[in-house]
């Protein structure tokens, strides 16, 4: 099937303007009519509440944090992007719409991250008028700062606590429209399946996560922003709640997931220390705009005291790779060359799993004090899990999983191929092509859900009768049985490995072969492993306690029962795809120098993947790509 993303025709500047204007619309007396559901409330969840709830809509929105506040988006650092121009130094629209498209190796649509692009000075406005505490300069104005990818200074930033500040102003929003009564929030309940009838999504199944109790939810439209799946990895970056079940519910029922192989593998992470670690802990990709990354040149000098290694013997790879960039190279391209670093043997640090990030030059030349001004949480943060000063003793970092460009696949107007299912932010695969620029993931979550949805659902809600299904009907019944006995079959495997020792394992399976860099050998290595641990799990995974009651280890038995399902789809898309284009980085297909190399010929087309049943093989269904505003060419950041 070729997919038609519905984006608008004509000149890319006006499209957006234009497409809002030719859309439906629910006048105010209606819009209370109409029961949208919400699952997540991160800053895309959160802002696509809060602006439903504004406009009228009856709004339920589900999270399986205690509150809303705790969405997983408090965790991002350094900043959102916004093409304001404030430093003056060539910034525009055009401008950061052509970072992204190049930055995302060229497999994004075009109308889709223009309108991105559009939205972003909004985003800032909507959130200054929030009070969020951006930055400022000396003369009280927002200060900027630089993100990897771009040349320009885009960046807002509240020290290395941006995520945090721009998801209370979402839930101060959100707080507001629960007070006046157009929002009802359901925290600590996890949707476990997506009701469809008649091929339109019609509500969700949860479980109560404090009682166990199994309840449906009708709405006239689902939304999911249930952010990424990272976890597939086991440790990454991500909380440990972070699940693709959603997302896979909506899958299994229908909906296709594109590009599932993009995965973000993000340069700047406290390296890992030990085999039985839960996660990893981000450090700011802010902190490359003032340390330097190095290694030692000599092999026999990574055991010592990096203070002791003079200037002359320090590679400064980053610089010395990527001269116009330096050591604010994209993601995709710094984590691979600290990888190249290491394979070198030059690694640094306990398993010589890690480079230098180093801020001795930045503090000569501004002080330790402005440092500490920029980025003091960040380095506070470093120093309770590291007991080491970064001030002193440079920082040391390596890659790991981050965020997932791929997601469920949506038209132009954020809805999937299930007509009622919309969906938001890092769940959907839209704007971040196959490498997401720094600070975009808050820029998207925020466009999505405080400029995007509010248009586009009301287009569709025009079209249909308000409350015409309901929890009656037969298939939420069916629904609740199906997700009940899911829960009884996991419970009652009374096997002999727990639910975190097998996502150890299949996260070792994921990051060797599916990782930073992947092969066919490795790929299918892992198709052959991923199917033998599901069978293992089925009949090997104990899950104590019941079903009716609050119970971690009966949820996250659910969560690895999904990832151990889409993991095989994320690695056949990998195997499909034979080139190298941003996060995804094929061994066979790579220039000379190591840089990827894609074949637009026969890969420049979004691979949206339709569920055909465990164990066999998915449908490629593919919406081809079409450049008219930036030309196709090879990435260089040189």
């Amino acid at each position: 099937m070729i997919l038609d993303g519905k984006c608008p025709t004509g000149p890319i500047e006006t499209s957006w303007d234009r497409h809002r204007f030719n859309m439906k619309l629910v006048n105010p007396a209606n819009k209370r009519k109409f029961k949208i559901i919400m699952v997540g409330t991160g800053l895309a969840g959160g802002a696509g509440a809060a602006s439903l709830g504004e406009l009228g809509y009856s709004v339920h929105a589900f999270c399986y944090q205690d509150s809303a506040r705790r969405a997983h988006s408090i965790a991002a650092q350094g900043g959102i992007n916004a093409a304001k121009n404030y430093p003056n130094d060539g910034d525009s629209i055009y401008r950061l719409f052509y970072d992204t498209i190049k930055g995302g190796d060229f497999r994004a649509r075009e109308a889709d991250v223009w309108r991105l692009a559009q939205v972003s000075n909004n985003i800032i406005d909507q959130c200054v008028a929030q009070g969020v505490p951006f930055a400022r300069d000396y003369a009280g104005y927002l200060d900027n700062r630089s993100f990897g990818g771009a040349q320009v200074s885009r960046t807002f930033y509240a020290r290395g606590q941006t995520g945090q500040q721009l998801l209370l102003g979402a839930y101060s929003a959100l707080s507001r429209q629960v007070k006046a009564g157009t929002v009802v929030m359901h925290p600590r309940t996890e949707m476990l399946d997506l009701v469809v009838v008649d091929g339109v999504a019609r509500g969700i199944t949860v479980r109560n996560l404090v009682t166990g109790e199994i309840e449906s939810h009708w709405g006239d439209a689902v939304v999911l922003a249930t952010g990424g799946y990272v976890n597939v990895f086991y440790l990454s970056t991500n909380a440990m709640g972070c699940s693709v079940t959603a997302a896979w519910k909506a899958a299994k029922k229908g909906a296709f997931f594109a590009n599932p192989c993009y995965t973000q593998i993000h340069p700047t992470c406290i390296p890992q220390h030990g085999e039985h670690q839960s996660k990893l802990t981000l450090m700011s990709e802010s902190l490359r705009n003032d340390g330097r990354c190095w290694v030692p040149k000599k092999k026999e000098d990574c055991e010592k005291n990096p203070n002791d290694i003079p200037e002359a013997d320090r590679d400064y790879y980053l610089e010395r790779k990527y001269p116009s960039f330096g050591n604010l190279a994209p993601r995709d391209i710094a984590s691979r060359a600290a990888k190249e670093q290491c394979d070198d043997d030059r690694g640094v640090g306990p398993g010589k799993r890690g480079v230098y990030l180093d801020y001795a030059s930045a503090i000569g030349r501004v002080g330790e004090d402005k440092i500490r001004e920029r980025y003091g949480n960040l380095f506070e943060m470093y120093e309770k899990i590291t007991d080491e000063n970064a001030y002193k003793v440079p920082m040391r970092i390596y890659p790991a999983p981050h965020y997932s460009m791929g997601g469920l696949w949506v038209d132009y107007n954020c809805m999937s191929n299930v007509p009622g299912l919309f969906v938001l932010g890092e769940a959907n695969f839209s704007v971040h092509g196959a490498n997401r620029l720094g600070a975009s993931a808050l820029m998207q979550g925020l466009a999505d859900g405080y400029f995007v949805i509010p248009y586009t659902i009301a287009n569709y809600l025009a079209t249909v009768t308000p409350g015409k299904i309901k929890e009656d009907h037969p298939e939420f019944k069916k629904s609740r049985e199906d997700v009940t006995k899911q829960a009884d079959k996991l419970l009652s495997i009374n096997g002999k490995k727990t639910v975190s020792e097998l996502h150890r394992e299949l996260g070792k399976v994921m990051w060797e072969n599916v990782g930073m860099a992947r092969s066919e050998k490795s790929l299918k290595e892992a198709l052959q492993r991923i199917p033998e641990l599901r069978e293992e799990f089925w009949k090997n995974v104990k899950v104590t306690g019941t079903g009716p009651e609050f119970n971690q280890q009966l949820e996250n038995a659910g969560r690895l029962a999904d990832f151990l399902e889409f993991a095989e789809v994320m690695t056949r898309d990998a195997l499909h795809r034979n080139e190298s284009c941003g996060g995804h980085f094929r061994t066979e297909f790579q220039t000379e120098d190591g840089e990827a190399m894609r074949d637009d010929e026969n890969y420049c087309y979004v691979g949206a993947w339709e569920f055909k049943g465990v164990d066999k093989e998915p449908e490629l269904h593919k919406e081809p790509l079409k450049f008219e505003n930036v030309k196709l060419a090879v990435r260089s950041y040189k």
